[in-house]
């Protein structure tokens, strides 16, 4: 399942997928198959990915 709401927040963010993932420490590739929901990243990625963001895991990484 595609990761919409973390690909919005990036975006709202107005940082590229690089950007992202060189602030969490991971390549680009992982933000993309992230956000196209072809890996679940560990919860310390979550965690980094939230805090860059400035959003909460249940924000970014909850389905309803």
């Amino acid at each position: 399942m595609k990761n919409l709401k973390l690909k919005s927040a990036r975006a709202a963010k107005d940082l590229s997928q690089q950007q992202l993932a060189d602030l969490t420490g991971v390549s680009r590739q992982t933000i993309n198959a992230i956000e196209k929901g072809d890996y679940n990243p560990t919860i310390r990625l979550c965690i980094a990915i939230c805090k860059v963001l400035d959003r909460t895991l249940d924000e970014l990484f909850w389905e309803v």
